[in-house]
């Protein structure tokens, strides 16, 4: 009996030991929960009963429709000519004539200059002496053989003499051709710096002649691009120092890949023009892919993520999230092959600013 009286004196004795809660402190803190809530309160009463106070967030939207997608290979090139030669003496001499000037028309195979060739000569009307002698030989031995008079021998002998020199003359007329530079192709001729009295010399002498009524634009392509640029494939060429430009088709593509840039050249043959002249710049834009009925939006409407690449469209007022496949990427827009239907309106200004479900309002 006298343990169960000890047990409330000692919880009496407890109690009275605690230190007083400091109430001010406890309704403060009541005060601030409360303020709290009822902000809270009062903003979800506001959205439920004006939905207008939502956020609304102004966008400006791609409408996707089908078109022709065409994907275009940028790359720079030279204008060259078609002939655009050297022509150089095949022997060591002293020029003793110069018959033609810079700028002047050539036809191929005009003598342009003409080297010393004075000693040849000579041998040459020697030559044609002996060559003389010998048909005059071989005439009267042909009428005596026909006549069945001498041999077959002596008729042989004097045919051999004769077929023997003609040939040493005409080797001799050929090694005096060495002695005269000639135009291989028609066209101008556009550098020239001989005088006379200068000795030329093959392969350092020489003058340079282009036929620039045919014109053609060389570029190398990157290996990566052998599959899809080809000979045939349309091409647009731009000429920034004539302002000018056309549109064509690729005429050369090689087969063959170069091992030190890992490019293959192509060619394009163009028409003549008055302003595109030789080593001149072109900008060549080659369509490499293209698809009819495709849908492409702008590149800046795409967002990434690890999932995949994704897009907002609006759709009733609001963003939805559309994962994307994408393809091609040509002047600023994207081929997509799955992901969206012509008629979608796709998010592109202010892409950035929304998520799933936030509430959109298009910008005119």
């Amino acid at each position: 009996m006298k343990k169960l009286l000890i047990i409330p004196a000692l919880l009496l004795l407890a109690a009275c030991s605690q230190k007083p809660k400091d109430k001010k402190a406890e309704l403060a803190e009541l005060k601030k929960q409360q303020a709290a809530l009822n902000d809270k309160i009062a903003k979800l009463q506001a959205e439920t009963t004006n939905p207008d106070s939502v956020k609304v967030t102004d966008v400006g939207v791609f409408v996707t429709k089908p078109g022709n997608f065409t994907n275009y290979v940028d790359l720079q090139g030279k204008i060259d000519a078609q002939d655009n030669v050297t022509a150089y003496p095949q022997a060591q001499g002293v020029i003793t004539a110069i018959n033609a000037r810079v700028g002047q028309h050539v036809s191929r195979g005009q003598v342009l200059v003409q080297l010393d060739n004075s000693v040849l000569r000579q041998n040459i009307a020697q030559a044609e002496v002996q060559v003389g002698l010998m048909r005059t030989l071989f005439e009267r031995q042909k009428n005596l053989w026909d006549q069945k008079i001498g041999t077959e021998v002596q008729f042989l002998q004097a045919q051999t003499n004769l077929q023997s020199a003609q040939k040493q003359l005409a080797a001799l007329q050929q090694q005096a051709d060495m002695y005269r530079i000639k135009s291989p192709i028609n066209g101008t001729i556009d550098q020239m710096d001989l005088k006379l009295g200068q000795v030329a010399m093959p392969g350092t002498t020489g003058i340079r002649i282009v036929n620039a009524d045919v014109l053609k634009v060389k570029a190398d392509v990157p290996e990566s691009y052998t599959e899809s640029v080809k000979q045939g494939n349309t091409v647009k060429i731009l000429f920034p120092d004539a302002n000018d430009s056309l549109t064509t088709k690729i005429t050369f593509a090689a087969k063959v890949i170069d091992p030190v840039s890992r490019s293959f050249p192509i060619e394009i043959r163009l028409p003549s023009k008055s302003n595109i002249r030789p080593n001149m710049t072109a900008v060549l834009r080659i369509a490499n892919y293209s698809k009819a009925n495709a849908i492409s939006i702008p590149l800046k409407a795409i967002q990434n993520s690890e999932a995949g690449n994704y897009v907002y469209v609006n759709e009733n007022g609001f963003a939805k999230r559309k994962t994307i496949q994408q393809g091609a990427t040509s002047n600023g827009m994207v081929e997509i092959k799955s992901g969206l239907n012509p008629g979608d309106q796709v998010v592109v200004e202010g892409a950035g600013d929304i998520e799933d479900g936030d509430k959109l309002r298009v910008s005119q």
